[in-house]
């Protein structure tokens, strides 16, 4: 088995398109071997890293899920990839989770689906946003959490040069909101760099700088809408996880951002629970074969368990 998985390995999905919020979506959607028409399937969807379309690591969990025997559904948020939103690369956590919500309703109307065992899977950011989901969305069975930003504003000054790095950043969120209201133009910095300052997220970000991996995938850009920075910097999955109710489980490594994060997330969680700690660094979890295998089979047992 190759170092790495890539969304275009294996079976070709079915690209589908249905409404959420004032827009649109854009999915893909991976069969289980042997799928026929005349079965329920249980079903998830599938969310990936800040700024991610469905043909990164969102693609590589669908189709592994399916290969598990799920109805997996990668998706495009509003404002990325395929689907529909403006401003582009706008990130807000209540319009991802509503996304999330919109994805279960259109996997509920399908004849093939079963409508008591849809499940949510989030990889990075999504994460988090399954979460946000899952405490509104009583129609949610399940939840899997695959190598989790799981912030809270407590620590976010630690993660961005203290109070003073965050208010800069808010203020500068307010001015590219009223540049965009008043003139239209978006204002736009790197999402990830290695070295750049300006860029949302610095630091060794290899998965997205490899063009053989995450950073050539064509459909995404690596932009981050500077309007983003103050419902970003807001980002509470810790608040969410008090509220789940639904079974969670939480796949993590010390190697992965914020592991004190994700130990505390699984205390709070309210209904059944597992915590599946392992090794790895956290973009092997993207792509890496062992780490994704493993992290699938998790989640796979997690829902057959509990939906399946």
């Amino acid at each position: 088995m190759a170092a790495n998985l890539s969304a275009t390995e294996g079976p070709p999905p079915e690209k589908v398109r249905f409404p959420a919020g004032d827009s649109f979506m854009v999915g893909n959607l991976y069969a289980p071997p042997g799928y026929s028409a005349d079965r329920r399937y249980p079903a998830v969807v599938v969310g990936g890293s800040l700024t991610a379309v469905k043909e990164q690591m969102g693609g590589i969990y669908a189709a592994e899920m399916a290969k598990r025997g799920f109805l997996a559904l990668a998706i495009d948020y509003r404002h990325y990839g395929e689907s529909g939103g403006a401003p582009r690369q706008y990130e807000h956590p209540e319009t991802k989770a509503e996304d999330l919500s919109a994805a279960v309703s259109f996997l509920s109307a399908r004849r093939d689906v079963r409508t008591d065992g849809i499940a949510l899977l989030g990889i990075c950011t999504s994460g988090g946003t399954v979460l946000y989901a899952a405490a509104r969305d009583q129609r949610v069975a399940a939840v899997a959490c695959i190598a989790s930003h799981l912030a809270e504003p407590a620590i976010t000054p630690l993660l961005y040069g203290g109070p003073e790095g965050v208010e800069r950043r808010r203020a500068a969120g307010r001015a590219a909101r009223s540049e965009y209201e008043r003139t239209g133009t978006n204002a736009m910095i790197p999402a990830y760099h290695d070295t750049d300052r300006n860029a949302s997220h610095v630091g060794s970000m290899e998965y997205y700088m490899d063009a053989a991996r995450g950073g050539g995938v064509h459909a995404w850009t690596n932009r981050f809408a500077v309007m983003s920075w103050g419902p970003w910097l807001d980002f509470d999955p810790i608040s969410e996880a008090a509220r789940v109710t639904a079974p969670a489980l939480i796949v993590h490594s010390d190697g992965c951002a914020l592991p004190d994060q994700a130990r505390k997330a699984h205390a709070l969680l309210k209904g059944p629970k597992a915590l599946h700690w392992t090794t790895g660094g956290h973009f092997e979890f993207y792509d890496g074969a062992a780490k994704v295998n493993e992290a699938a089979d998790a989640a796979a047992h997690h829902f057959r368990t509990h939906i399946a």
